[in-house]
């Protein structure tokens, strides 16, 4: 390859022998963040996610065999710099979901910096099956927002429980509707989504993700599970990528890539 041929934004990727620190890298994102334009249609909205090489999201149901320090690392800064964390009602059950900024010197950093202590803790749920002993839902100080159809609502827990009930004419959630509310409602102008598979899906399908944070696990995960970050879904169209950033640590690849918001793949 000619040098005039090479993609620069692999640069970091080649320079992996001294990789940035995570902090610096989230304090560039929370950066691009802070000026981004205000009075935009919907929130911008984020994925962040792990696989492994061979395209699996979980080893034995779980996503944590998949991750690494870095990726902790990651994940945790994400956290740190959004409005609101979004994940569907399966996996805040299968990953046993907590607080979302557990310590005190996260939540006082995020004071610090202008923002709530925390993220909103936000739930889609079509039938409100979420368990009563579900970490987040057991803490008094957690904040957590049931984005939902339904008309129901979850037995009393300890958490503050708000929802946000947006119906499309198929009687099932209208996601962007209930973006826009989280917008208009509750200020939310950051939406970190952490899956599952189905959510980001359903996300990609409206036309409603703005980029895709992908850590590569060294793994080869092997298996007879399918289970990959986007499930299947006949109204979701290919669509293109361009990478934005990408970086190497102990082997885990960390990609950033933007969606692109027409013109899909066919």
């Amino acid at each position: 390859m000619d040098q005039d041929e090479r993609d620069p934004a692999l640069d970091a990727l080649r320079a992996a022998a001294s990789p940035p620190r995570v902090s610096d890298v989230i304090a560039g994102l929370s950066a691009e963040a802070t000026a981004r334009p205000s009075g935009v249609d919907r929130p911008h909205v984020s994925l962040n996610m792990v696989s492994s090489v061979d395209g699996h999201a979980t080893i034995a149901e779980r996503s944590g065999g998949l991750s690494s320090r870095a990726d902790r690392a990651l994940f945790h800064g994400l956290r740190s710099i959004t409005d609101a964390v979004l994940v569907g009602a399966g996996t805040a059950r299968s990953e046993r979901y907590g607080r979302i900024i557990p310590d005190d010197a996260g939540r006082q950093a995020r004071e610090r910096a202008g923002r709530a202590a925390e993220p909103l803790a936000c739930i889609v749920s079509a039938h409100l099956s979420l368990e009563p002993d579900l970490p987040l839902l057991r803490e008094p100080q957690a904040r957590v927002v049931i984005l939902t159809a339904s008309s129901d609502s979850l037995p009393p827990v300890s958490a503050l429980v708000e929802y946000v009930r947006v119906a499309g004419d198929d009687g099932q959630l209208d996601l962007r509707a209930a973006l826009r509310e989280l917008g208009a409602r509750l200020g939310v102008r950051e939406v970190l989504c952490e899956g599952g598979p189905s959510l980001n899906a359903e996300l990609l399908a409206g036309g409603l993700v703005d980029e895709l944070f992908l850590s590569l696990a060294p793994v080869l995960a092997g298996g007879a599970d399918p289970l990959s970050i986007i499930a299947p879904r006949e109204t979701l169209a290919a669509r293109a990528l361009a990478l934005a950033d990408v970086h190497a640590v102990d082997s885990h690849l960390f990609l950033r890539y933007r969606v692109a918001a027409s013109d899909p793949l066919t």
